[in-house]
């Protein structure tokens, strides 16, 4: 599908590294779970990563390393950024540091909490740059993109501390899509109180789950428990949003049509 739709990046959604992140920047995993798997040329384009919670739970710094860029440049893990494409602007953060239980229940997790202490600091840091970054952009299209839901009917359901602070600043500053991980599956969910679109790609591992929580049939435009990925055709009246399994069948499609402004022409 990458050459077929002649891609311009690649976007992961975190959990990069399976179970446990990296160790460091010399972890074997990084060339065997990366390097040695996206080998093919259509795939050789940039790719923005994103941290899951499992990134965590390793060396946080070695994803971010300037070192495995240099052992493979399609490689950039940042814990928050923008990518601007003028047409659409990506608004990539770190979204594991506003989950509570990972700190209070960490149960036998051991997470790299470095660089994120104090935590009251940094969360309101990361929403005071996404608030002003939003409200700055003039790009046609806004699209946030973090690992962990804002709303999903996969296992782990709803992400409580997303949409008591994250969601009300996306709904304000009218962000066409949130596109995240962590759930297993692929799924859309619309919204009935903005224009939001909820995009889950997390179908690169583990799935087949079995526990959906069904939602309302008015929001849920599409579950699929299994494999697969998704892509987004951007232009500037027009995004298209697909969802295909492993084999590149298409599962589900999306798309919205906006009028070109006066003020952009």
């Amino acid at each position: 599908m990458g050459e077929k739709l002649d891609i311009d990046f690649i976007i992961s959604t975190g959990d990069n590294f399976y179970e446990g992140g990296l160790n460091g920047v010399d972890d074997p995993a990084f060339n065997e779970s990366f390097t040695r798997v996206y080998t093919a040329p259509s795939l050789q384009k940039q790719w923005y990563s994103v941290l899951g919670n499992h990134d965590y739970r390793g060396d946080v710094e070695a994803q971010l390393s300037p070192v495995l860029r240099e052992m493979d440049s399609k490689w950039l893990c940042l814990r928050s950024f923008i990518v601007n494409t003028e047409i659409a602007e990506f608004f990539f953060i770190d979204t594991t540091p506003f989950v509570n239980k990972y700190f209070l229940e960490p149960e036998d997790h051991v997470y790299d909490w470095s660089g994120i202490l104090p935590r009251k600091s940094y969360l309101s840091n990361l929403l005071k740059d996404l608030e002003l970054a939003l409200k700055e952009s003039s790009a046609k299209w806004k699209i946030v993109v973090g690992h962990h839901t804002i709303k999903s009917a996969g296992q782990h359901g709803n992400t409580a501390e997303l949409n008591l602070q994250i969601l009300p600043i996306l709904q304000a500053n009218n962000v066409d899509l949130y596109i995240n991980g962590h759930d297993h599956c692929l799924e859309h969910i619309s919204s009935s109180e903005s224009p939001l679109q909820f995009l889950t790609s997390g179908g690169g591992s583990k799935a087949w789950r079995g526990d959906v929580s069904w939602w309302d049939s008015k929001e849920m435009k599409f579950y699929y428990d299994g494999q697969g990925f998704m892509s987004v055709q951007i232009t500037q009246t027009e995004v298209d949003v697909v969802f295909y399994d492993v084999s590149g069948e298409v599962k589900h499609k999306w798309s919205r049509t906006e009028q070109i402004s006066s003020a952009v022409l």
